[in-house]
């Protein structure tokens, strides 16, 4: 949404600056636009930032998950062998 406002204020500041007559106008429009997209950057910059830490926290949550499911696998490994040990005895 910030990203919205801060693209309507940019281009606002570009039709302004279309429409200025004086060059003290057209700076001062050119100046606003660049203000507006600097906005702009760095709210994308922020929205791209939240996003990569979103990421990163799932990946964290799914490399753990993995971890604690290798580990089950592996202690019902562990039985089965056990298991399979007495009954080779029982025999």
């Amino acid at each position: 949404m910030r990203i919205r406002i801060a693209a309507t204020a940019a281009f606002a500041a570009l039709a302004l600056g279309a429409a200025a007559c004086t060059e003290a106008e057209q700076d001062t429009a050119q100046t606003e636009t660049a203000e507006a997209a600097a906005d702009t950057g760095s709210a994308i910059e922020e929205e791209a930032a939240q996003v990569g830490s979103a990421i990163a926290a799932g990946a964290g949550e799914v490399a753990q998950e993995i971890d604690e499911g290798t580990d089950r696998l592996a202690e019902e490994a562990d039985e089965q062998k056990a298991e399979t040990q007495r009954d080779t005895k029982g025999n």
